[in-house]
């Protein structure tokens, strides 16, 4: 599973102040039942039912790209467990039966046809983006490209720290190693793996050519490596060393380095990206504050893989909260950044996508996605799409 650490570049810039709200249906607010009777955090949060999905007005175009998308993840909606609380294996059926064979051309009409909409919470969204960033790598050490790109250590494991007494060790162990005196301590901060923690010990995958391209990929999650012969070769998340994830364009606010004023820089990825150039020493050292490694593993699949191990398609593929929104859903956006608007599925997660109408959007590889990603922050209105029938049973509980 790919799972990003805090993975939006675009978390980093500032936020978007005005809002776009999708009309309200009129339909009565539903009490949310107790969580026994609905388990998951959309419960807790309670829903309502949203407008008719032909009054949204879906371009067949949108509607063509997230039928395409919610084929692929259909699969595993009939397996999974949907943590939400919101629908069962079984709702999924009927419309996952139908999309294998229905004509892209006529998609908006299938959506219409399966699906009836729902806000969780308020449904006032806050959207940002990623993408998948291509930097330059080599399979192999030569001059020029010395940052390594390591698979996961075999001594990264879970387990309770020696000086824990028993009766605080609750929920799952944290991450750490074992050390030369069998004592359980944190594994090793960035700062620690850039000195040389883990050289020597065959775990390279590649090398990269850019330390502070590499860390923004690290942030992605994935990325494509540029090999020397022209090749591309792409890599996903394996894991991470459990460290603490330190957002640098929040701490380079803070110091007053990002803004509008003289000497400041943008406060988008581009401006982080260029004070870190302007100012290699301090910028290494933010860096270090972000004392979380994300390992790699090499993927031969067409597109990075998402948190439902299905590769993530542009302008298709949206990161949520699971506890709120199904893995595998299809979902509305109306913001008030355009190009954002439109229908995406649910296929992914990420460390900083939480809560309800919590999203990320994925904008694919190449110099526009890191563009429209590394600028999106938008604010407006989410609707959730379920299966025909399960507001119902939702209302009935």
């Amino acid at each position: 599973m790919r799972i990003r650490s805090s993975l939006t570049v675009a978390a980093l810039t500032l936020l978007a102040a005005c809002t776009r709200v999708i009309p309200d249906a009129g339909a009565p607010q539903i009490t949310p039942p107790a969580p026994a009777a609905l388990p998951g955090s959309a419960a807790l949060a309670g829903i309502a039912r949203g407008p008719a999905i032909a009054s949204l007005g879906l371009g067949q175009n949108d509607a063509a790209t997230a039928l395409a998308g919610f084929r692929e993840s259909c699969p595993k909606l009939l397996i999974r467990t949907d943590q939400s609380g919101l629908t069962e294996r079984d709702d999924w059926r009927p419309a996952c039966e139908a999309a294998a064979s229905w004509p892209a051309g006529d998609a908006a009409r299938f959506f219409d046809t399966h699906f009836e909409t729902v806000r969780v919470g308020e449904g006032n969204a806050f959207a940002t983006g990623y993408f998948e960033p291509e930097i330059l790598g080599s399979r192999t050490p030569q001059p020029g490209y010395t940052v390594p790109v390591y698979q996961m250590p075999p001594d990264l494991v879970r387990g309770w720290p020696t000086d824990m007494p028993e009766s605080e060790r609750e929920g799952r162990p944290p991450l750490g190693r074992t050390d030369a005196m069998g004592n359980f301590v944190p594994y090793y901060e960035r700062a620690e793996i850039e000195r040389g923690a883990l050289a020597g010990r065959g775990l390279e995958i590649a090398w990269a050519a850019d330390p502070i391209e590499f860390f923004f990929l690290q942030i992605q999650g994935s990325g494509l490596l540029r090999l020397p012969d022209g090749s591309r070769m792409r890599i996903g998340y394996a894991g991470q060393n459990g460290r603490e994830y330190v957002g640098i364009g929040s701490v380079m606010r803070e110091r007053g380095l990002l803004g509008d004023g003289p000497g400041q820089y943008p406060g988008s990825m581009q401006g982080i990206v260029q004070y870190l150039r302007d100012y290699p020493e301090a910028g290494a050292d933010l860096m270090r504050l972000n004392k979380s490694w994300i390992f790699f593993r090499e993927l031969d699949t067409d597109g990075p893989l998402g948190a439902l191990e299905i590769p993530v398609r542009r302008e298709a593929s949206v990161a949520v909260d699971p506890l709120f929104v199904p893995l595998g859903a299809p979902v509305w956006l109306d913001l008030d950044r355009d190009v954002a608007d439109g229908l995406w599925v649910a296929q992914d997660t990420g460390g900083a996508i939480k809560g309800a109408n919590r999203f990320d959007t994925f904008w694919g590889n190449g110099g526009d996605a890191r563009e429209i990603a590394g600028g999106m922050s938008g604010r407006g209105a989410a609707l959730v799409l379920l299966p025909k029938g399960t507001v119902a049973r939702l209302t009935r509980r």
